[in-house]
């Protein structure tokens, strides 16, 4: 190891050499956010005089405990998220990973971490950036940012606009280490004007809303979204009810509207825990202000102001088996009952109404067992429908390709009743399989088919097309021809992959949370 020592504006910071890639961690790009500066915009941090060490993860945001999305602990167990880091208001840093810093100006990929908009971290695991940096010539930038009510809770309408910005909090700092990165990646070794921004379930609903935002705006060049379509996003009226419950439970009021900012962290956590309990996938999300994130997303349209950004988009193709482990007759290990088959024809009834029937026609096939049927349908609605829609209205009205894909490989994790579950791209995408061999059973199959996504990754962040010598063409998506990389071990493009099941869906409103 060696220490490397680097300029930026609020200061020097000392990183070091690891596995032939330079690394700094938690380097702090915003200021302090508790006490009076609790729900405010985020601010920079504070110049400092010296050499900042960032050899280690800064703190995380402050997040629930308990389990957030209902993952059963032999799955958890195999998905190896290790010890949790330290958690504090002033969470405001990031990682960087990069080859050299030169003045090469490689490509940015700045990595939006999943967990909804309530739990997670862009620290370590299987997002850390020193094999996609070293393989792909790249840096790499994971950030970490306001979550849950301290990131999200609309407070305008109930306490005053002093608090206009408060519903789009963690959205504010992602665009504030943003700015950080387009004033001071070329000191790292990046190019500020081709920065990518990528993420993964919650990250990538949060790039959906960093491309209709306008502080935003030319922060950014191309956009990933991997399983997290983020079409809607909460309307005022949604997230000032909300806001009014966890307030009724801290008996917060206008006259005394003050005190928010003193409540200890936990309380206001527990009075979150205690209003979405009732519905274990609920979490905040950004609300749609008017003012930072004007519209939702993608209703009824693409963004006008991200035409020009070239956008690779997709999902897995078993998305919920990860969630539906913990209903022990939907689990991917239980065996065929009636209750399931129950559950999926009330799924069915829930969300597709009239066109129940014609759904679950669909997704009838002989010899499949209720609970993968019910798996694939309920990915389907939340995930790759949304997915699809996005890919529909940017294509319609952009200036610049997009590009669709579907993760297929499964999992050999418990005898492989995963299959190609919720997030499991991620390790393939950074190239680090071998850091997750509890899920990927690291197998040289698994190697060989990361080194083909994070090329494919590299490639589109370098051009703006995930073409590359190791992988078959992948042509644009169009509505005519729905050309879609399905990737597994033998990588191909299919063109409309199961449409009947597509198909079937029409006239059904999409999910939102």
């Amino acid at each position: 190891m060696a220490d490397i020592i680097v300029e930026t504006t609020s200061g020097k910071v000392r990183g070091t050499i690891d596995e032939g890639v330079v690394t700094f961690k938690g380097i702090p790009y915003g200021g302090p956010m508790g006490g009076p500066q609790r729900f405010m915009p985020p601010t920079p941090p504070k110049p400092w005089a010296g050499i900042r060490d960032t050899l280690a993860y800064g703190p995380s945001a402050p997040q629930p405990r308990g389990n957030a999305f209902n993952i059963t602990p032999q799955v958890a167990a195999i998905f190896g998220t290790g010890e949790p880091l330290p958690e504090s208001e002033d969470c405001l840093v990031l990682n960087v990973w990069t080859p050299h810093t030169d003045s090469a100006k490689r490509p940015v990929l700045f990595w939006c971490h999943g967990g909804g908009f309530t739990v997670g971290s862009g620290s370590g695991g299987w997002a850390d950036g020193t094999a996609l940096a070293r393989g792909g010539n790249v840096v790499v930038v994971s950030v970490n940012h306001r979550l849950g009510p301290l990131g999200y809770l609309y407070l305008a309408d109930l306490l005053g606009p002093q608090y206009a910005a408060s519903g789009n909090a963690g959205m504010l700092d992602l665009v504030l280490a943003l700015r950080w990165v387009r004033d001071n990646v070329a000191s790292f070794g990046g190019d500020p004007d081709n920065v990518t921004i990528f993420g993964e379930s919650g990250g990538g609903a949060k790039v959906s809303a960093l491309m209709a935002m306008p502080a935003a705006q030319g922060l950014f060049h191309k956009a990933i979204i991997q399983s997290g379509p983020g079409v809607f996003m909460f309307p005022k009226e949604r997230s000032t009810r909300y806001a009014r419950a966890i307030l009724r439970r801290l008996g917060i009021t206008r006259s005394n509207s003050t005190a928010l900012h003193d409540v200890p962290v936990e309380r206001l956590l527990a009075a979150h825990e205690a209003v979405t309990r009732w519905n274990p996938y609920y979490v905040l999300e950004p609300t749609v202000d008017g003012e930072a994130l004007p519209c939702a997303p993608f209703d009824p349209a693409a963004p006008a102001i991200s035409t020009h950004v070239p956008l690779l988009i997709g999902t897995t193709r078993d998305e919920a088996t990860l969630f539906i482990g913990g209903i022990p007759f939907l689990s991917p290990f239980s065996r065929e009952s009636l209750a399931a088959r129950c559950a999926l024809r009330l799924l069915a009834r829930a969300i597709a109404g009239r066109a129940a029937h014609r759904v679950l026609e669909a997704y009838a096939a002989p010899g499949v067992p209720t609970n993968e049927r019910f798996a694939t349908m309920a990915s389907d609605y939340v995930m790759r429908r949304g997915s699809i829609r996005i890919a529909e209205l940017q294509g319609a009205t952009a200036t610049a390709p997009v590009f669709m894909y579907l993760f297929a490989w499964r999992s050999p994790a418990l005898g492989g009743k995963l299959r190609a579950t919720h997030s499991l791209d991620v390790p393939f995408v950074f190239d680090n399989v071998a850091r997750a061999p509890g899920i990927t059973g690291d197998l040289p199959e698994a190697h060989a088919l990361a080194r083909k996504m994070s090329l494919a990754w590299v490639a589109f962040a370098r051009n703006g097309t995930p073409d590359h010598a190791e992988l078959t063409p992948w042509p644009a998506y169009t509505e005519a021809e729905r050309a879609t990389m399905i990737l597994d071990n033998e990588c191909r493009v299919e063109h409309d992959p199961y449409r009947e099941q597509r198909l079937a869906w029409e006239g059904v409103r999409l999910w939102s949370m």
